[in-house]
């Protein structure tokens, strides 16, 4: 490992810091939903207040641990503010639950359609941390290209058909399954890397 990758325990303090804002969003929702008795959709906007914090919070942490703000965290942080903020302008919460579809489909159309080039976001972003064979980037590529697609579809689906708890729920288990599919790719790299490492699990952002 390289000196400017960032350290694991950096790495699990960026991933606590997204699990913690998720928590806080969660929470926020159900002491509104539950407690407060407001409907669903008064219970996102309100709950959205958290979610624009906690995503400020998330960047200030990224910048602070790694003396930048590295391009997927600026990227769903951007969304994450971007679509707080309009959600609180315009008091619909329609807006944070297209956040989900928009930035997830933003990012399969720019993994996909780096394959046919062979340029591989990935690649830029974690090439100092391992070194993949050329069918490592590509293969790490296609999946979360698909993975994300995956996302934006499954959630077009669950907001549109659903009640608001359900898909409060459904951005909790999101996540679980995002971690999961993360440390499953440990093996997939470890199969295509060049050097004698262990590589952390990648954790794809899907936004919170």
């Amino acid at each position: 490992m390289t000196a400017t990758t960032t350290p694991p325990a950096r790495s699990r303090l960026r991933q606590a810091v997204d699990f913690g804002a998720l928590a806080a969003f969660m929470a926020a929702y159900a002491v509104n939903r539950f407690i407060r008795g407001l409907d669903g959709q008064e219970a996102l906007v309100q709950a959205t207040w958290v979610l624009v914090g906690a995503s400020a919070i998330a960047l200030i942490v990224g910048y602070v641990t790694e003396k930048r703000i590295a391009p997927l965290p600026a990227l769903t942080g951007g969304f994450a503010l971007v679509f707080g903020v309009l959600t609180l302008v315009f008091h619909d919460p329609t807006l944070l639950k297209i956040k989900i579809t928009l930035q997830n489909t933003v990012l399969a159309a720019t993994l996909l359609g780096s394959l046919p080039f062979r340029k591989y976001p990935f690649k830029y972003l974690l090439g100092d941390a391992f070194q993949l064979t050329e069918a490592g980037w590509r293969g790490l590529t296609l999946r979360y290209g698909l993975f994300f697609a995956a996302v934006a579809v499954v959630n077009e689906i669950v907001w549109r058909t659903q009640s608001d708890d359900a898909w409060v729920a459904f951005r909790g288990g999101l996540w679980m399954v995002s971690a999961v599919f993360g440390v499953w790719q440990v093996f997939f790299l470890m199969k295509h890397m060049i050097k004698d490492e262990t590589p952390e699990p990648v954790s794809p952002d899907t936004g919170l």
